[in-house]
């Protein structure tokens, strides 16, 4: 065990106001980039979870998020059926509708605007999502029959069983769904039956982006550059694991949101520097005796300079630790209470890499203190 490990291991309370430092710089940041990749995912979770394995957007449509939504001639559909590894295609649905509560029991009258989502109802569909259950599918071949996420009940102002008014038409909830939040507008799920009963269907010759499942999913990027080949500029042709990547990046690259994770990454540098800084120049004092023996003993100050920022590398992985400990606390906490987050790779490692640069800038600023283990201090 090297010197500074061991100087950690044994005289950890000096060290962890540094660690607790560099673990809130961490979670500033990631719990931030975790709440807005949620809003992706709560929003699209309907499209992530279904059994798609390619999705069709018009072609000049960069991602689902504002994009001010898309439309495809209806015509395009079968033809997609001409790729021999196409098992199934489907049109996504979805609107916009006025929703009114029917209130009982005293609880106050809700009128909002909601977003409607639609699903196919039979076994195995592409556009029905993978984690909804037998009795959800069934429920939901109901006509007029609706599903609402169930951390948006008290915002709509119902609860299973109850009916309310959608554009004008009643709906009953008659199933719950677990992990389809929508910070933005209330989302109901509905299948397309009754989207038809409903008046809700595209009328001219529009459809929605396209939902395409493979008979052999580990060939979708494959079939992709394929139908992409062959589009001639009508679409574009993406993975969902590709489209996914896109929703996420379009939200970062939202003026406001950019915004405010620069801001958390210079706050958050701020914070670490100052406070692990300071912590390591008080340890390093508290210890300035030792130091001095050290260089009465012959050790350069070159030595005892590493033996600092070693310390300081330490300190950093300790921190990444913490970081990681606390970041999955208010992700347990966060899905808890119906809001899924997401973090993605390249986020995780830059800000890795950030309190890794936080802790041996904080290690380079306390080095100044070494000056001060003069061996001839001992003798006083």
């Amino acid at each position: 065990m090297s010197l500074a490990l061991a100087t950690l291991f044994y005289e950890w309370r000096r060290y962890t106001a540094a660690v607790v430092a560099l673990a809130f710089s961490g979670l500033l940041i990631l719990a931030q980039v975790g709440m807005f990749t949620g809003i992706v995912k709560g929003a699209t979770a309907t499209i992530e979870r279904s059994r798609a394995d390619i999705m069709v957007l018009p072609a000049r449509m960069e991602s689902l998020i504002n994009s001010g939504g898309g439309s495809l001639p209806e015509r395009l559909q079968p033809q997609f059926y001409m790729h021999p590894e196409v098992v199934e295609v489907a049109a996504m649905g979805g609107a916009g509708a006025r929703w009114i509560n029917r209130p009982t029991d005293g609880r106050k009258a809700v009128t909002t605007f909601v977003q409607v989502n639609m699903v196919d109802t039979r076994p195995g569909a592409v556009t029905l999502p993978v984690d909804y259950t037998e009795a959800t599918r069934l429920a939901l071949m109901e006509p007029y029959a609706v599903a609402i996420d169930r951390s948006q009940l008290a915002r709509l102002g119902v609860k299973l069983g109850d009916s309310a008014s959608l554009n004008g038409k009643t709906v009953r909830v008659r199933a719950l769904l677990d992990g389809y939040p929508d910070v933005n507008n209330a989302s109901v799920t509905m299948s397309r039956d009754t989207m038809r009963l409903m008046g809700m269907l595209p009328k001219d010759g529009k459809t929605g982006p396209l939902m395409i499942r493979l008979a052999d999913p580990a060939r979708a990027a494959i079939v992709r550059d394929q139908l992409n080949a062959t589009a001639n500029g009508a679409y574009r042709a993406w993975t969902r694991a590709e489209l996914s990547e896109a929703n996420e990046g379009a939200l970062m690259k939202e003026q406001i949101i950019g915004m405010l994770l620069g801001f958390s990454v210079f706050l958050g540098f701020l914070i670490g520097v100052g406070i692990t800084s300071q912590t390591l120049r008080g340890a390093i004092l508290s210890s300035i005796k030792e130091f001095a023996s050290l260089r009465a003993l012959g050790v350069g100050m070159g030595s005892l300079r590493l033996i600092v920022m070693e310390l300081s590398v330490w300190v950093g992985l300790v921190g990444l630790g913490a970081t990681a400990l606390f970041t999955f606390g208010v992700y347990l906490l966060a899905t808890s209470g119906g809001l899924p987050m997401g973090f993605p790779v390249p986020w995780v490692i830059g800000v890795a890499i950030l309190l890794l640069v936080i802790s041996a800038a904080s290690g380079l600023l306390a080095l100044g203190v070494l000056k001060k283990s003069q061996p001839a201090d001992l003798l006083r």
